[in-house]
């Protein structure tokens, strides 16, 4: 009962520091992307990269700033990972193989942050901080970039031009992303999470084997690891090492991190539209997606830990089983990819739910910026679908929803699945993949599936089973994380081009409303059916078939 009344008390706490945070942090945002003027450390990086911050591009020219960005990104990483032996701090790191450089490299430049090194011996000092940390940041600030411009797109009336990418680049880092990280960095800091460039320390434990023990700037690193939504750990055991997560405070403070951002954009969304009711409808949708997932999870966790086998294998006793079901079904939610404990020792249903997270598209309530725009993908989709029921046009907040916009939505929904599921097919039928499997049956395709919905969602987790570090695994997951990011944000920028042209048609009687619990439980039903008509298959033959067994 004691583990109980402390879960529900951890989940209660957590949910009143968002809450908390949601009205302040989604006005902020606002702010810092309505405001007309530049502060003046932003005036020198415009100077500095040649950029007129007081113009404003179209959604072809935002694209491809978008995209010319993070190719400049992605190959200086990449040769970064490639030369890190050769610089300083090296402190034994045996570098990486090429394959494993491009995943790597990719993964960070897509938010994705997928593992398939062990991070403190894989990665120097140098390349952790200026190389991955910095990734962090931007890649979660382009994310966030693209959900502003989609917000002014539906705002806007007429225009044709979505902003000035630069401009949100710079801001989302400078305004937003750097205060609360640091602030964060010192909370963690007071918690315990460590922060120095100390060499690696060898110590001899109880069993008499020698252990080195490694340093380094872990808490900076941890605190955007979170809030960017990113997930990529300093140490292999990620947020389970207690370097990265001591205790049951720096537990919370971390799954708060990864939360509060996406939640605050739903405030964020109804005031650059002019509703707030909307924001409210928005955050209502992914807070009923979120605790669902939290209760299912846990249900699962707690009733496995009741039976004779127990369920604590793969969980730290430090957190627990409440803590890890919290953690694990935040990150899967968030596009994170951050764990305190092993999705592969969870239970098949509880395994499964984690799936099922990131299977729904990231949208409980999803990443920095894209799980918002994600959520906008389907809120069009359910007013379109509403719109045939009733044999009137589709709108939303005074756009219409025809042919193109739709063309645009259905197709960003099609991305993931097709990836996930092909890559999946693709790999259990080859002889090389296959063979890397270390499960058989219902597991082992939960374990491939798994992989492919993390890197095609940008969430980055994994069920560690499955011997990813090869060339199949690196070159086809790092595809489908480069597809998973940039398509999609190729297609919600044409839709925002779409969008921002159109004028406003005024509400009448007939206008669906789009703030309602109505309309809340209508996004919520159209976004489980179209998950589960696309995986419920796969589903059946995984994690659930393992359940039923």
């Amino acid at each position: 009962m004691s583990d109980t009344v402390a879960g529900l008390l951890t989940i209660a706490l957590l949910v009143a520091l968002l809450a908390a945070a949601w009205h302040p942090l989604g006005a902020w945002i606002a702010r810092v992307f309505s405001d007309g003027r530049h502060w003046r450390v932003e005036r020198l990086v415009y100077r500095a990269v040649r950029v007129d911050p007081d113009s404003e591009q179209g959604w072809r020219a935002y694209a491809t700033s978008v995209v010319a960005f993070s190719v400049v990104g992605l190959v200086l990483l990449f040769a970064l990972i490639v030369a890190q032996t050769h610089l300083p701090l090296r402190q034994g790191s045996a570098g990486m193989g090429l394959t494993t450089a491009v995943n790597t490299a990719i993964s960070f430049v897509t938010n994705t942050n997928w593992q398939s090194y062990a991070g403190e011996v894989g990665m120097t000092p140098i390349v952790q901080t200026v190389g991955l940390t910095v990734q962090n940041f931007v890649s979660a600030a382009v994310g966030l970039a693209v959900a502003v411009a989609l917000m002014r797109a539906i705002a806007r009336r007429g225009e044709g031009v979505i902003g000035n990418f630069w401009v949100d680049l710079v801001r989302g880092v400078v305004r937003i992303l750097l205060p609360v990280a640091f602030v964060g960095a010192v909370l963690l800091l007071a918690g315990g999470v460590i922060q120095n460039l100390s060499a690696p320390t060898t110590v001899t434990g109880v069993s008499g084997v020698e252990q080195v023990i490694r340093g380094g700037l872990v808490a900076s690193q941890e605190a955007i690891k979170e809030l960017g939504t990113n997930g990529g750990g300093y140490f292999n055991a990620n947020s389970a090492h207690p370097f990265e997560n001591p205790n049951p405070a720096t537990n919370l403070l971390e799954i708060f991190l990864l939360l509060v951002i996406p939640f605050a954009l739903t405030r964020t969304f109804g005031l650059m539209v002019g509703d707030r009711r909307q924001g409210w409808a928005l955050a209502g949708f992914a807070g009923l997606l979120w605790g669902t997932g939290v209760a299912l999870v846990t249900w699962a966790e707690v009733h496995a830990a009741s039976a004779a086998t127990g369920s604590m294998e793969g969980k730290e006793q430090r957190f627990g089983v409440w803590a890890s079901a919290l953690f694990a079904a935040s990150t899967t939610g968030t596009s994170t990819g951050a764990v305190n404990s092993m999705h592969e020792s969870y239970s098949p249903l509880g395994g499964g739910v984690l799936l099922g997270n990131m299977v729904l598209g990231e949208i409980s309530p999803g990443g920095v910026g894209s799980g918002l725009y994600g959520i906008v993908i389907v809120a069009l989709l359910a007013v379109f679908v509403a719109g045939l029921m009733v044999g009137r046009t589709p709108e939303y907040l005074g756009k219409t929803i025809g042919r193109r916009e739709m063309t645009c939505a259905a197709t960003y929904i099609l991305v993931m699945p097709v990836l996930v599921l092909a890559f999946t097919g693709l790999s259990l039928a080859l002889d090389g993949p296959r063979s890397t499997m270390l499960a058989s049956g219902p597991h082992g395709l939960t374990e491939v599936m798994y992989a492919y919905a993390s890197a095609s969602n940008n969430n980055g987790s994994a069920f560690a089973g499955l011997t990813a570090d090869n060339p199949w695994y690196n070159l086809t997951l790092g595809a489908c994380m480069l597809i998973g990011r940039f398509l999609p944000m190729l297609l919600v920028l044409r839709l925002a081009g779409l969008l921002v042209e159109q004028q406003s048609r005024p509400a009448t009687t007939g206008t669906m409303p789009t703030h309602t619990p109505l309309f809340v439980g209508l996004l919520t039903g159209i976004a489980v059916v179209v998950a589960g008509l696309t995986f419920f298959p796969a589903l059946a033959l995984g994690p659930i078939a393992e359940a039923l067994s």
